[in-house]
């Protein structure tokens, strides 16, 4: 496997910015930047003008990672020859938020079965329901093929996002990547860092990702009246403090959802992802130590693959746009935690998201997250 990286900033994109793709002649392109690369048609023209036989995917987010550090305003393009594996991409539209679960099962149904080994998805990151999503995409998947992915962002503005496939970039667009191969080695890992406060309470009203009431109150009124301060900014400042979603024992179940919009006249709350009527919620905070050391923690579970593996691995990271807030001028430090641990060999890319798609730890099946660290490590033995 041999892997080329390219990191372009500024505005538009310079002739011959993707000359080094032509040798190489990539199965697999990822691209990941500000949402301003991804409207109108130049970004995908160019990279097929490229690289004309590989699968394309990725998406805008809140900030890209590119050489090991986290970029904004700029485009971190990664390039992926294999030595035996292959890659094949599909896409769908999303025609509404109540689609999430039909248009994931129509992504999984398009990629061939045999010898599928893992899936990359890219969703967009506004008017959808994560979790339905990654539900309906497993629906139609083989049991064996594992899932990992993100929903695409826009700096936090919560206003319109885009993915990249073989066919162009949209803001209505779900993308998948087939993997495909028994040289194939991929493994995935995510941590949050984060810290549950207050009492739980009792989801009383909700429908799907639609929090309507807790304790039998109005969700928002209980929310604004634990930020205080904070909820002047909302729905923003509620990346600050997601809720955790509880097991029937009320012990931690390592799912966390963020807040994505308010509705001041149904006194409600939509959230990145299902939660269970009849469930509990707790509300959580944390600080930059803590998230650094949960990056790294993330890391170190994969720690066993990347530092017993001498060949070339791709290290592809989608953290939490709410992460990214709390740690402000100290972001970088997760991403730099994460690349020591997993040491210089792999190349490292990502982006800042709305929404983390990876494997629970607590439940081992794919799940979406919200503010956490997830990593894909894949290489080819």
């Amino acid at each position: 496997m041999k892997t080329l990286q390219l990191h372009l900033s500024g505005a538009g994109l310079p002739a011959g910015a993707f000359d080094g793709l032509r040798a190489m002649a990539p199965d697999l392109v990822l691209c990941f930047g500000d949402p301003a690369f991804f409207k109108g048609s130049s970004l995908h023209a160019a990279l097929r003008a490229a690289s004309p036989d590989a699968a394309l995917a990725g998406c805008s987010g809140a900030g890209e990672i590119a050489q090991a550090q986290v970029h904004d305003g700029s485009l971190a393009v990664t390039a992926i020859k294999f030595d035996r594996a292959q890659a094949r991409g599909t896409c769908t539209t999303l025609s509404a938020m109540a689609d999430s679960f039909a248009a994931g099962a129509r992504l999984g149904a398009k990629l061939p079965g045999d010898g599928l080994r893992h899936v990359l998805v890219f969703g967009t990151g506004v008017n959808i329901n994560g979790s339905a999503l990654v539900e309906g995409l497993q629906s139609t998947l083989p049991a064996a093929a594992r899932v990992s992915g993100g929903l695409a962002g826009d700096n936090g503005a919560f206003i319109e996002t885009f993915t990249l496939g073989d066919h162009g970039s949209a803001s209505d667009q779900l993308v998948a990547i087939g993997l495909y191969g028994d040289a194939l080695t991929v493994a995935n890992s995510s941590f949050g860092g984060w810290v549950p406060f207050g009492p739980a309470r009792r989801v009383t009203r909700c429908e799907h990702n639609v929090l309507y009431e807790l304790d039998g109150e109005r969700a928002l009124n209980v929310y604004k009246r634990y930020l205080g301060d904070y909820a002047r900014d909302l729905p923003a400042s509620g990346l600050l403090f997601p809720f955790e979603l509880l097991r029937d024992s009320r012990h931690s179940s390592g799912i966390i959802r963020t807040i994505l919009g308010v509705d001041d006249e149904a006194g409600s709350l939509t959230l990145a992802g299902d939660v269970p009527e009849g469930g509990y919620l707790k509300l959580m905070h944390s600080s930059t130590e803590r998230l650094i050391d949960a990056a790294e923690q993330a890391a170190l579970k994969l720690q066993p693959l990347s530092r017993g593996h001498a060949r070339p691995a791709l290290a592809l990271l989608v953290s939490c746009v709410g992460r990214k807030l709390v740690m402000g001028d100290r972001v970088d430090e997760e991403v730099e935690a994460v690349v020591s641990a997993l040491g210089a060999d792999a190349v490292v890319t990502g982006f800042y998201s709305y929404g983390e798609i990876c494997a629970s730890e607590f439940i081992g099946d794919c799940r979406l997250h919200n503010q956490t660290m997830t990593i894909t490590w894949l290489t080819e033995t």
